[in-house]
């Protein structure tokens, strides 16, 4: 099998946040508040893929996104190495390429991260394993590929190209681009410094030709001051800065991630280590969205109080942090793994992975969908309880023109992970 993600204990393995696409869908007739619009693993060996994550729109209400296993992969995964998926608006699922139809893996294998398109309808994303992977790590250190309209997979990058992966290793989140069709991202390990035992990760740009650059190596400061171990994807203001968050480091080695900007230039800057103050909550796993004005919204994983299990926070310009809703674990959920979207009236959507229900699981609960209004008051838009309504929601929100939010969760009836659509006008907030 390939490898899994280790972090601190308090972390929980994540998919990580890609930007969305908000698409306008016509609106179910006599709508739930919950649909299952597909549930995967019904076909026989998971060949329709198996785990979704973040899902992305185009115009016409097609969904696309990756499953981290599943497929016809070979020996080299036990079961299956992940899919590129279309979900169509009537419900009718296509994969659209199976990882490590090549020998050794060399397209790739277990994509976490959903995926961007461009304007000619190719299909961007990464893998955390496969590719012309070293000793360092022996399925592969991860890729960049492009899958183009007709299918064909273009691998544009393989990481741990260059000596001690001082170019990355291990891709978890997916990418963003520019107008002139350079792609960022971040790894997960790899780098130039020797703070972590295979590297803290990095930023990374690939140009159009594939000529790969590390914008930034994680942790050459003492104490990994500037972060290790980004998880998250990132995003880019009009100025050409990049935003994300770091899962460890920052205020202390070991200790609780960063919210990081990184000029053009390369210089980063921490704008805010988390593990400061008792309130402001710890291990960001996901990246961030920015508003009109500028402040930084996401989430943690975890808090510094007791009975804190994750944190909605927003971050101010002027480097201020602010707690918008704790998370204990009972009705309003906990443990979130991915990020935030926001309304035109600043209202922030999420989803928990655990909590909202003591019904099931050992009490843990199967997870939830929420929202905040700008003063920080929490309305529960879905509570999930079953399989067949799809549990564990660990990748973000998407939105259409009327509201209506989309996701997946990863479990489901046939055990596979479901896409689902929850209709706003038929939650408790109408």
């Amino acid at each position: 099998m390939f490898r899994t993600l280790q972090i601190t204990s308090k972390c929980i393995l994540a998919a990580a946040l890609v930007l969305g696409m908000f698409i306008p869908v016509a609106s179910a007739k006599k709508a739930k508040p919950e649909q299952v619009l597909y549930d995967f693993c019904s076909q026989a060996n998971c060949s329709d893929g198996n785990g979704p994550g973040d899902l992305i729109m185009d115009s016409s209400g097609n969904f696309y996104g990756t499953a981290t296993e599943g497929g016809n992969g070979d020996a080299a995964c036990y079961e299956g190495c992940g899919v590129v998926f279309k979900l169509a608006a009537d419900g009718t699922e296509t994969v659209l390429y199976s990882f490590c139809s090549q020998a050794n893996c060399s397209d790739g294998a277990a994509p976490y991260a959903g995926l961007i398109m461009d304007g000619s309808g190719n299909l961007y994303g990464t893998t955390a394993a496969g590719g012309n992977g070293n000793a360092a790590c022996q399925e592969g250190c991860g890729v960049v590929f492009k899958l183009a309209p007709d299918g064909t997979e273009t691998v544009l990058y393989g990481f741990c190209s260059q000596a001690n992966c001082s170019d990355g290793d291990a891709p978890y989140a997916g990418l963003i681009m520019d107008g002139a069709g350079n792609l960022y991202g971040t790894t997960f390990s790899g780098g130039l410094n020797v703070g972590c035992s295979t590297g803290c990760g990095t930023v990374f740009k690939i140009a159009p030709d594939g000529t790969e650059t590390v914008l930034h190596s994680f942790c050459p400061e003492a104490n990994c001051t500037d972060g290790d171990q980004p998880m998250g994807g990132l995003i880019m203001d009009g100025s050409g800065n990049l935003y994300g968050t770091t899962s460890n480091g920052g205020f202390h080695s070991y200790c609780c991630g960063t919210v990081f900007e990184l000029a053009p230039d390369g210089t980063e800057t921490v704008l805010y280590a988390f593990g400061q103050a008792q309130t402001d909550g710890i291990y960001p796993l996901a990246g961030v969205t920015m508003d009109g004005a500028g402040n930084l919204y996401g989430t943690t994983s975890s808090g510094l109080n007791e009975g804190v299990l994750g944190t909605v926070f927003k971050l101010a310009p002027d480097g201020t942090e602010t707690a918008l809703h704790d998370f204990t674990g009972g009705s309003d959920g906990a443990a979130l793994q991915s990020g935030v979207i926001l309304d035109s009236a600043g209202n922030v959507y999420g989803t928990t992975d655990l909590g909202g229900s003591t019904c099931c699981d050992k009490h843990a609960g199967a997870g939830t969908a929420f929202e905040l209004a700008p003063d920080g008051t929490e309305t529960q838009l879905y509570i999930f309880k079953s399989r067949s309504h799809g549990k564990y929601p660990t990748s973000g929100l998407i939105t259409d023109s009327q509201g209506n939010l989309y996701d997946s969760a990863s479990a489901g009836k046939y055990n596979g992970g479901v896409v689902f659509k929850i209709n706003i006008d038929a939650t408790a907030k109408r």
